[in-house]
């Protein structure tokens, strides 16, 4: 009688188990079809929080750029990131500022604040996106993904204010450029994505 009840257990305790149901753990194919497979599939928000879809600047060169207001390297960068802009904005460049306070809370302020710092002192005429986190778990996806393009010397992490990622016009990231490499430094590697001489 024994081996029967513990049959009878053992059968419906497995149809118990079968009739739930289970989650199913996604595949490494599943699982890479969820992630972004190009720059131009990200949506941004741009200072004044206007979505700004990626895919607008299909075709264009881009230096994307973690900028600050308060750093040791802003004045210089804004200057030259500026005189990058006049020289090849008409053939096809296009820079991309993005705000963000992780380093020393060098960049505070609110998005109005930033923009008009940005605008009014350092005469910036490129686009200036809202202020982002592009470290973490709350780092914008869009910084996630150019970190995994192209990583630094010690980690992917960004290391500090002005870091630069160079993309090509197919939206490729092409380079990254530490915070001490000058906006002027890239001049010749923009060139000749561009197909222009200087």
């Amino acid at each position: 009688m024994n081996w029967f009840i513990a049959v009878f257990c053992a059968i419906f305790a497995l149809l118990v188990y079968y009739r739930k149901p289970h989650l199913s753990v996604p595949t490494m194919a599943e699982d890479r079809t969820q992630q972004p497979n190009s720059l131009y599939d990200f949506t941004v928000k741009d200072i004044r929080g206007n979505e700004v879809c990626m895919s607008n600047y299909r075709g264009k060169v881009l230096l994307i750029v973690n900028v600050a207001s308060k750093c040791g390297f802003t004045n210089s960068n804004y200057k030259e990131l500026n005189v990058l802009y006049q020289n090849y904005k008409h053939q096809g460049l296009e820079i991309l500022a993005f705000p963000c306070n992780q380093f020393a809370g060098q960049e505070p302020g609110t998005n109005e604040e930033i923009e008009e710092v940005a605008c009014t002192i350092f005469k910036a005429e490129f686009p200036i996106f809202e202020k982002i986190e592009v470290n973490g778990k709350n780092a914008a996806p869009i910084y996630k993904f150019l970190k995994s393009q192209k990583g630094g010397i010690f980690g992917d992490g960004i290391k500090w204010n002005f870091t630069k990622f160079l993309v090509d016009t197919n939206g490729k990231v092409i380079e990254r450029y530490a915070p001490t490499t000058s906006p002027l430094k890239i001049e010749k590697d923009i060139q000749n994505l561009l197909g222009v001489s200087s």
